[in-house]
């Protein structure tokens, strides 16, 4: 049974026993599989690998058929759904658990283990067995990682990497990467998303983003699985594509002999470029990109449990037990001592002169003047394992990790909260541009402890202690002795290390968008000209489009071509009442504005001699009737701001029509009427009779109401 490289030989060889009862060879007859459309994969030496199905797997579980031919059989393997760490990592975890029928071993013929624990290889290196794959189990989730089913060299060779094939699988259900324009979630929501992986970099330890260089420094050890190659040392990296920019690998030990030395700890930038940093037992070194080698010194004394940046650019405090000590980084030359009882873990905060001091395995917390070198405050810490402290350059706080939660303490030694998690924190870092703290939670323990091989990054205002986003979940980063968190100013971007995995995690801040403006009710005239205006903020820049409404905000249709943040149109009566608003989206979810309603106004259309109402021109004269021969008089309003006033009129026989006292226009109609034009402006009796003449009175009233 494959395990991640974690585990012994012995879980392995245990599990491969409950493995070879489901082993099989030949042709599989009648047996239904998930699919009948195989995949094939091929290896770096010529291996083939086949699987009868590869997409939409039930994810309850499916039983595959698994070939391979041309594989080496002088080289145990390992057959098995894992998930997949790509070129040249090994494969792991795996899905199974101690399931017999998840994972299959093959042997050479001949080798112990063959019979009861596995099954030898047939002729020119063949294989055909049938695996019983689901989706997920206390190991590994497949609809949060990528899964393969995958082949590799057992556990007596774990670094060969000669017998890797890999071919992807995918679950029903699974949605497919980078699809669909995220998912509505409350506006303004903060998250952070896995952007790329650095695996150049051996297995890292510990981060600093250099402040003046801008280059990702890395502290790294070796990969076990990778036994050709020896990744130790210290790394500085471009922080955009991870592309290593130098690789310092020696550094002198007690003797002064430069040689190969692990660096789990970054203490400090360098003025310009470059760090300090803390290599086993009890190394200070110092290097830059382009160095050869690192220069350093061997302290005096016991191993170095703890370093941070000196009260001056060239010295350190260190650690060295119950010793707190400020050392000379050029000589090792030791300036003041100060003896803690119980003191191993330390933080330091230069910028408030303080540093903070605590045993591995809890009790009394103190906090020390780095000016007097006394101790100024103590609290006492809760029993359980301290992996870090880390003190917050704007407040002077403390946070301490400890077992499960996050302690923080202020100046003088008080409890301000306690930051309940699933997992194990590690490592902890500030942006002092947002206020925030990134909280590098990695999973520990066993799958009957809990335990999911899933970590987290959390984000909290380091002033408030409140949540500041949402949780962002690291399948696959398990706890390890060391750990590092590095934020890019301004917190767009965050790295963390996936000691387990061997690679630097990268994470893009993205905020879902958040409205700054919605659109206002609108009042118009019919051909008015209609500007509604909306705006929002997120990360990535939200897109818009536009929404119509034309029953009351019931349903909604998107307006063919409006994806700007202003939309503009000229108004038609028909679009009194519509209402609009805005739909901004971006990769972190999508969020509306509030609805605006168009009014589109309409003159008075009896032209009963109310006064006109609006903007234009102002109510209708009455017409009178046609059949009185007495002809009354029927005399319009003055209008309204903007047009001449509409005239009245009275019957055809020698009746009148007088016009409004601004602009109006009177005429007779009938026997022995005249034109007669009154007012600023008025139509000349020419002109109004060519009028009526041409279009008839009915006309001319809609003309003069659609003008």
């Amino acid at each position: 049974m494959i395990r991640s490289h974690s585990r012994g030989p012995a879980a392995l060889l245990g599990a491969a026993a409950l493995a070879c009862a489901s082993l099989t060879t030949g042709a599989t007859g009648a047996t239904a599989y998930a699919s009948d459309t195989p995949t094939t994969a091929q290896g770096r030496d010529g291996q083939e690998l086949t699987v009868s199905a590869s997409a939409d797997l039930d994810p309850d579980g499916k039983q595959l058929r698994v070939t391979g031919k041309e594989f080496d059989a002088s080289k145990g393997i390992y057959v098995a759904l894992c998930k997949d760490n790509g070129d040249d990592r090994v494969p792991g975890p795996c899905v199974g658990g101690s399931s017999g029928s998840a994972s299959k071993w093959i042997v050479p013929e001949g080798d112990p283990n063959e019979g009861e624990l596995a099954l030898a290889y047939g002729p020119g290196g063949t294989f055909d067995v049938q695996l019983d794959v689901r989706a997920r189990d206390s190991n590994v989730d497949c609809f949060q990682v990528s899964c393969s089913v995958v082949t590799r060299v057992d556990h007596r060779a774990t670094g060969d990497r000669s017998q890797d094939v890999r071919i992807p699988v995918t679950f029903q259900g699974q949605a497919p990467e980078n699809g669909g324009d995220g998912v509505d979630v409350p506006a303004g929501t903060v998250s952070y998303v896995r952007a790329a992986e650095f695996t150049g970099a051996g297995r890292p330890q510990d981060l600093l983003l250099h402040p003046d260089s801008g280059k990702l420094y890395v502290g790294s050890v070796d990969i076990p699985d990778t036994a050709d190659v020896n990744e130790r040392g210290l790394y500085a990296l471009d922080p955009a594509d991870g592309s290593v920019l130098a690789h310092i690998a020696q550094a002198p030990g007690a003797t002064g002999a430069l040689a190969a030395r692990n660096v789990p700890a970054l203490i400090a930038p360098s003025a310009g470029d470059g760090v300090v940093f803390h290599y086993p037992l009890r190394g200070i070194g110092t290097a830059k990109a382009g160095d050869s080698a690192a220069q350093g010194v061997w302290l005096a004394g016991a191993t170095v449990t703890g370093a941070g940046p000196g009260t001056e650019a060239g010295t350190v405090l260190v650690a060295q037990g119950a010793d707190l000590s400020e050392v000379e980084t050029a000589t090792g030359a030791v300036r003041r001592t100060l003896t803690l009882d119980g003191g191993s873990v330390l933080g330091v905060d230069p910028v408030n002169k303080a540093a903070w001091s605590a045993s591995s395995t809890g009790g009394a917390l103190r906090r020390v003047d780095t000016g007097s070198f006394t101790v100024t405050a103590t609290a006492q810490l809760p029993d359980g394992y301290v992996t870090f402290i880390e003190a917050d350059p704007a407040t002077g706080n403390a946070w301490v990790g400890v077992g499960d939660t996050v302690l923080v303490y202020d100046t003088d030694g008080k409890l301000l909260a306690t930051l309940e998690g699933q997992d194990r924190p590690t490592a902890l870092a500030f942006d002092t541009a947002s206020h925030q703290a990134f909280v590098l939670r990695e999973d520990h323990g066993t799958a009957d402890e809990g335990a999911d091989n899933v970590g987290s990054l959390e984000v909290y205002d380091s002033t408030g202690l409140q949540r500041a986003a949402e949780p962002t979940a690291l399948p696959g980063n398990r706890a390890g002795a060391y750990a590092g968190v590095a934020v890019a100013p301004g917190d767009a971007t965050v790295y963390v290390t996936d000691q387990a995995e061997s690679k630097v995690v990268k994470l893009d801040r993205r905020m879902s968008p958040k409205v700054v403006r919605s659109p206002a009710d609108l009042t118009v005239a019919p051909g008015g000209e209609v500007g509604f205006v909306a705006a929002a903020e997120g990360t990535p820049r939200p897109t818009v489009r536009w929404q119509v409404s034309t029953d009351a905000g019931t349903t909604w249709a998107d307006v063919e071509g409006a994806t700007e943040p202003t939309y503009t149109f000229t108004a038609a009566a028909g679009q009194s009442g519509h209402r609009y608003r805005a739909e901004f989206t971006n990769a972190a979810g999508t969020t509306r504005t509030a609805q605006a309603t168009l009014t589109v106004t309409e003159p008075d259309d009896e032209g009963d001699g109310d006064p006109g109402s609006g903007t234009g021109g102002g109510g209708d004269g009455g017409t009178g009737d046609p059949s009185d021969t007495g002809g009354g008089t029927d005399t319009g309003s003055n209008g309204g701001t903007g047009d001449a006033g509409s005239g009245s009129a009275t019957g055809t026989a020698g009746g009148s029509v007088t016009g409004g006292t601004t602009g109006g226009v009177s005429a007779t109609g009938g026997t022995g009427g005249s034109l007669a034009a009154t007012g600023v402006g008025a139509l000349t009796a020419a002109a109004l009779a060519a009028a009526l003449l041409a279009t008839g009175w009915a006309a001319y009233r809609r003309g003069r109401r659609v003008t």
